[in-house]
């Protein structure tokens, strides 16, 4: 089975650190893991009352098997990094299969399917969701249930401070990931969240009490918002492959046809307008990195006045391009981003639009996936948002994330949806909905000097579904940024109360 599945930059890196850290940690993971036993005994009873006995699981993230093996299935497959804790696990399970490999490379006997695929407390440790998310769908069938365990953002402070006092062993670059922004990503992959369950007010086995509080306490209406995990299971949507599945927990019910997600269809055409601007240094690495996402497919570089050579380049990368993409350079009159946006989509022949920073701080082999939910018409406006995995230590300073994470939490009141970055420059929509934003530009004005809010809130004013794409926001490897931090941050607070006026405060 092709897995489809490519591997992202800073991806192996990823795991080859979670590994060492895994392997030099041992014994300090291992003394953590038994000072919270009644913490993962207790999320491991609450996944195994939503798992029918004689079940085909497979178990990411399995670590010594412990979960898989309490779940009695027919068939049990464990994965994991680690190949000291797959080593354990077929020692104390020989009946089960492990594998010591990331599940990306994973390839099941004779086109395997699952019943259960299991996620417990992994996903915030995955460096690219997406990926994850379409491998798995290649181990489903249409009554496939996906199994998420996820501890809550609301205990984080508390769990920080706990690796601070070393009661619990720290594990590195989490993502704390809420419950919409695992729904959208979830939709963004063909899954529906058909169950959500907070659980455990009470990590800590106190007798008596602890069992009372945690099944009879947590789970009422407003003490569920409390809980340390969240349990979420989801169905895979729009499959197509069709197999037989044999595992007795169907034929208890009647035989069941299992599919496999179909590869996305590349066509149609794009336009990538990349904004330049003192970006000498990145020109050359930028273009080479840019994937083949359609049959026709444009790069329109628009240079802004820069300070150093960043015209030379471009003219020399243009003359001495030979790919499959056109490139063509064009020089702004204006100023801003804005107007770099708006002068290179007035040129663009594609069916497509994106925006693609020249600072390659967004990795351009991520471009796709924006293209693909285009064109598959799950979003008519992918939106990148920079705040969702970790991202490298000089990427963004701190109080520029706290701005950033503030306007996302203002724009989403205002515009009525999600919006989790509002200032990051991966942007993709289709040409006809650029020029109905344009056509009612008038309705805002030009007041905004970044282009980023003219389209989003064109977007909202046209009732267009955005979805936020999760990016790895990287640091800078030539030049400085062009953003002034207070100057533009008192511009982007009037753009807040200019649209509480325009859009929600009718």
């Amino acid at each position: 089975m092709n897995s489809g599945v490519s591997v992202l930059p800073g991806e192996e890196a990823h795991r080859r650190r979670l590994l060492d850290f895994e392997q030099i940690n041992a014994k300090r993971l291992a003394g953590s893991r038994h000072r919270h036993i009644y913490l993962h005994r207790y999320v491991n009873r609450l996944i195994g009352q939503m798992v029918l006995p004689r079940s085909k699981i497979l178990d990411i993230g399995c670590g010594d098997g412990l979960l898989l093996g309490t779940l009695a299935p027919q068939t049990g497959v464990g994965i994991d990094l680690n190949p000291d804790l797959i080593e354990q696990a077929a020692r104390f399970y020989p009946r089960l299969k492990f594998h010591a490999c990331p599940i990306e490379t994973y390839e099941p006997d004779h086109d395997e399917t699952f019943d259960y695929i299991i996620l417990s407390g992994v996903i915030q440790q995955v460096y690219d969701i997406h990926n994850l998310l379409v491998k798995i769908r290649q181990l489903c069938h249409t009554r496939t249930r996906l199994i998420i365990c996820t501890y809550s953002r609301v205990w984080q402070p508390l769990i920080r401070l706990a690796e601070l006092l070393a009661i619990k062993c720290p594990v590195p670059e989490e993502s704390w990931i809420p419950p919409n922004e695992l729904e959208n990503l979830l939709y963004q992959d063909d899954f529906q969240i058909i169950r959500r369950q907070p659980s455990i007010f009470l990590p800590v086995g106190v007798p008596l009490v602890g069992n009372l509080i945690n099944r009879w306490f947590a789970p009422l209406p407003l003490v569920r918002h409390g809980c340390l995990v969240n349990i979420y299971v989801a169905r895979p949507l729009n499959i197509t492959r069709v197999a037989e599945s044999t595992s007795p927990a169907d034929v208890a019910t009647h035989s069941l046809k299992t599919w496999d997600a179909a590869p996305t269809q590349r066509g149609s055409s794009i336009s990538i307008v990349v904004p330049l601007r003192n970006e000498a240094g990145n020109i050359g690495p930028l273009l080479a990195r840019i994937p083949k996402m359609a049959d026709r497919q444009e790069v329109i570089l628009v240079e802004g006045h820069s300070t150093d050579n960043t015209w030379d380049v471009a003219n020399q990368a243009v003359a001495e391009y030979r790919g499959d993409m056109t490139l063509s350079l064009h020089r702004q009159t204006g100023k801003g981003k804005r107007d770099a946006v708006r002068l290179g989509f007035s040129v663009a022949t594609g069916d497509i639009l994106a925006i693609l920073d020249g600072d390659i701080s967004v990795p351009p082999e991520e471009l796709p996936r924006f293209f693909d939910l285009i064109q598959s018409g799950k979003a008519e406006f992918a939106n990148g948002s920079r705040l969702v995995y970790p991202m490298e230590s000089e990427a963004m300073q701190f109080l520029n994330m706290l701005a950033n994470k503030g306007f996302g939490h203002a724009f989403s009141f205002l515009l009525g949806q999600s919006i989790r970055d509002t200032l990051c420059g991966t942007k993709v929509l289709r040409r006809t909905e650029y020029e109905r934003i344009a056509a009612n530009r008038a309705y805002f004005g030009d007041f905004d000097p970044f282009g980023d809010f003219d389209l989003l809130f064109g977007a909202a004013r046209l009732n267009l579904k955005i979805i936020d794409v999760p990016v790895h926001y990287k640091q800078r490897v030539y030049g400085s940024t062009n953003i002034s931090r207070f100057r533009h941050g008192l511009m982007l607070i009037r753009m807040c109360f200019f649209a509480a006026r325009k859009i929600c405060f009718l």
